[in-house]
């Protein structure tokens, strides 16, 4: 859970503790990529998680406990709604982009299945996902392993609902080889549906990155279009890990 457009784009000040990170220049970067520096350098406070909490987001039980948001360029709007017998979490973007992360301890080892559940209204049309000016999604979920203090070793995984992208294929992202884009689904033959979704990710990150990866560091979900000036509307269920 990005194109710099605001002062960001020219720097990031970030404090934790007694860490400080002042007029850190960068070249522009996308809005998933910018949440990423955001979210590794709040690594000291994470919670863990153990084999028996593996609940991530009870959106069916109206609780954003333990989630943050952060807005890039506007608001998108996240609001519980009822669909059918229950409660999801809504987001709506008109050319905006902010998320929702939430900094997480997961041990892969025990439970290195990332399970949830989408729904969208609609795909984007005509914006080139692998490009800079068409990095936006209806829905999207991401996992992030820290670098830590070595942000340029953070990784992540984002699992998105592509417009024309071959299912399951993966690219790089637009803005940085450190983030890899998995299409789980594409195009809008299961719009207006819920699709249940399960990852390996620790058999993710070895395949993409070529690394065995034992713990991720946070999860963020994400609906976006103001690289497309579009509008969408997603909606998410629970998130949780498994060993199953």
């Amino acid at each position: 859970m990005f194109r710099m457009k605001t002062s960001l784009k020219r720097g990031i000040v970030w404090s934790r503790g007694s860490f400080s990170l002042s007029s850190f220049v960068m070249k522009p970067l996308s809005a998933f990529y910018r949440s990423l520096l955001w979210i590794v350098f709040s690594f000291f406070n994470v919670t863990p998680v153990y084999a028996e909490e593996r609940l991530v987001a009870n959106f069916s039980g109206g609780s954003l406990h333990g989630w943050q948001e952060k807005a890039f360029v506007g608001n998108t709007r996240y609001q519980f709604v009822v669909d059918g017998d229950r409660q999801v979490l809504e987001a709506t973007a008109d050319g905006t982009a902010s998320g929702l992360f939430r900094e997480i301890e997961v041990d892969l080892n025990k439970t290195p299945y990332l399970n949830w559940s989408w729904w969208i209204e609609d795909t984007l049309h005509g914006n080139d996902e692998k490009l800079k000016s068409g990095d936006d999604y209806p829905v999207r979920i991401y996992v992030v392993v820290s670098g830590g203090f070595f942000f340029w070793r953070t990784r992540a995984i984002n699992y998105v609902w592509s417009n024309s992208q071959p299912l399951d294929s993966d690219w790089s992202n637009a803005y940085t080889s450190r983030a890899a884009m998995v299409a789980v689904r594409s195009g809008n033959d299961q719009r207006g549906q819920w699709v249940r979704e399960k990852r390996n990710v620790r058999e993710d990150f070895k395949r993409l990155f070529g690394e065995d990866i034992d713990q991720i560091d946070a999860v963020a979900i994400m609906s976006d279009s103001d690289n497309s000036a579009g509008r969408v509307v997603g909606r998410y269920g629970d998130v949780s890990f498994s060993a199953q």
